[in-house]
């Protein structure tokens, strides 16, 4: 079977429904929370335009579960924060309170619009999701028997996946192992994550807040589900005058060495503080560090006097000094223990990547041209993985055309390099027509 299902990433930034209901409830400081105030804050989330909330409790209503299989997941999801038995009210009848104060709403939409989310809409079938939530929960089914103070929680939760939605199950599951730091697995993590892209949620709503056995920061990791990392994405960030947009530089600064929310936390502080020592303890002169700098970030002029905000990057030497201040002070705070340390350069690569820069130096493009011996002597002396993400960055920032060929041989480097799919395919240089 095949549902209607909502494109939620579209309507949605956090956790909702109510898993984020729950998550709302489990924030909340204070010793308990009486009914009223429950069903107020339900009614608030509600009229804030989430309308999953008042869908998910009637899915369960509309169910034949019994009561202890709705106690057992709302005590889960909440931390046993809020229990209507206190109250002297069964799991039902309180249920059934929300959804009052939750009515049935459809949220209008352009015909433009509407057709636009139908066909982005999630496919998955009801029967495979099924599956794969529970799979999920019996592999967890141990760790979460140790952790979750409440009996009987996991053929609760593989009952409401089976029997009532395996989408609000899935979230549930995710609400119960947050809420008690149940440990997940990075091979797990990644599986959830899958599913939640399937199912199209807003990716913090299924990470944000779960307790993920990180394997050790690795300076040379290279295989990053979000692309592009390390130096390229630095100049990617404060790309002309772009980054202003964003904020101050610090801002951005701190913006990019904390973006590893899918990832190990301080994996990207990691390897771009690798690629800035490798460029700052190499012999490089200051000037080919500057131009090289300039063209990957197209800041190719920089006034200071006229603008200290926008001189940030007068003296490179001394910009890149900061950067890996501001990787180190991450590294710190999630690490305190971690060593920086230099992963092994590429060697074995460096004929490669050299006959590609030499190839791209024939380009019309003047910059490409200039830089092209700054990036031999990265490739030779310094490291051939960073001299080849930096020639993919300036041929990327400066529009050149790149025939099918040679995209071909830069998918194939990036492959032996072990970058991802999506490096390789959102961020090779353009294709010549």
């Amino acid at each position: 079977m095949v549902r209607m299902r909502e494109l939620y990433y579209y309507d949605y930034v956090h956790d909702f429904g109510l898993s984020g209901f729950a998550a709302a409830l489990c924030s909340r400081v204070t010793l308990r929370t009486e009914e009223p105030v429950v069903l107020a804050l339900a009614g608030a989330q509600a009229e804030d335009e989430d309308d999953q909330l008042g869908r998910d409790v009637r899915l369960l209503l509309d169910s034949p579960l019994p009561d202890e299989v709705f106690h057992a997941v709302w005590l889960a999801a909440v931390r046993r924060s809020f229990d209507p038995a206190d109250e002297g009210t069964g799991i039902r009848h309180w249920l059934r309170r929300v959804a009052e104060v939750c009515p049935p709403r459809t949220r209008e939409r352009g015909q433009a619009e509407a057709e636009i989310l139908d066909g982005a809409r999630p496919t998955v079938s009801e029967e495979e999701l099924r599956e794969v939530v529970a799979a999920e929960i019996e592999s967890a089914a141990a760790a979460l028997r140790r952790a979750v103070a409440v009996p009987d929680i996991v053929p609760a939760l593989l009952r409401v996946v089976r029997e009532v939605d395996a989408d609000l199950g899935f979230r549930l599951f995710l609400r119960a192992a947050k809420a008690y730091s149940v440990p997940i697995g990075k091979e797990s993590y990644d599986r959830l994550l899958g599913i939640g892209e399937l199912l199209a949620h807003p990716l913090i709503a299924v990470h944000d807040e779960l307790n993920v056995r990180w394997p050790a920061i690795d300076p040379g990791r290279r295989n990053f589900d979000l692309g592009r990392f390390g130096l390229p994405v630095l100049a990617s960030m404060f790309h002309g005058t772009d980054w202003k947009y964003q904020g101050t530089v610090a801002e951005n600064l701190r913006s990019l060495v904390g973006s590893d929310a899918v990832s190990a936390p301080g994996s990207y502080a990691a390897v771009l503080l690798e690629d800035v020592r490798r460029l700052l303890d190499s012999a490089l002169s200051d000037e080919a560090v500057t131009a090289m700098w300039r063209t990957a970030s197209k800041r190719l002029y920089v006034d200071a006097a006229y603008d200290n905000d926008e001189g940030f990057d007068a003296d490179v030497r001394a910009w890149l000094e900061r950067v890996a201040r501001a990787c180190l002070d991450r590294l710190r705070e999630v690490d305190p223990v971690y060593v920086p340390y230099l992963s092994p350069a590429r060697t074995d690569l460096t004929g490669a990547v050299l006959r590609e820069v030499r190839e791209a130096a024939r380009t019309e493009a003047a910059e490409v041209r200039d830089v092209a011996r700054v990036l031999e002597d990265v490739v030779i002396t310094v490291d051939p993985d960073l001299g080849f993400r930096l020639l993919l960055q300036i041929l990327f920032t400066h529009d050149v055309p790149v025939p099918d060929a040679r995209r071909d041989r830069y998918r194939t480097l990036g492959e032996r390099l072990g970058f991802s799919p999506d490096h390789l395919d959102d961020q090779l240089p353009r294709r010549k027509d």
